[in-house]
């Protein structure tokens, strides 16, 4: 069942296998799929951040896109909040080997709030920039 809704979504967003990976444990779409689904639904993300420092960043992701209802003429908004964190260091200190903090944090909240809003997190599926871990081999 839950396969299946994935399968769904990929053919509803054209991903395709440059897109979407296996990982470990879970499925994971790259940037490049995250850039497709938000522009497919035309999703707005407004950043604030949170708190900035040289080694640490955490960015808050407000974002939004028009749901089209069955059965009815008007579109419900849907909306999200979440967020995005970076603190640089190894595995064991951070989660991320990158000096641009600020720039990871704001790509892990874009994944974040794009596979919630349209329901990818709900099925175990994740982005290739929210940890480190899940990127391709």
């Amino acid at each position: 069942m839950k396969t299946e809704k994935i399968k769904e979504k990929y053919h509803h967003y054209g991903l395709d296998k440059e897109d979407v990976f296996k990982h470990q444990h879970y499925v994971i779409i790259t940037r490049s799929g995250i850039d497709k689904i938000q522009a497919i639904e035309n999703i707005t993300i407004d950043y604030e951040v949170i708190n900035c420092e040289r080694d640490f960043c955490v960015v808050k992701a407000n974002a939004s896109m028009s749901k089209h209802l069955l059965n009815n003429s008007s579109d419900r908004i849907a909306t999200i909040q979440t967020f995005g964190s970076a603190l640089k260091g190894g595995f064991k200190d951070g989660n991320c080997n990158t000096w641009y903090v600020m720039e990871m944090a704001e790509k892990r909240a874009m994944s974040r709030a794009v596979l919630k809003l349209t329901g990818f997190y709900e099925l175990g599926v994740f982005g290739e920039d929210e940890s480190e871990d899940f990127k391709k081999n």
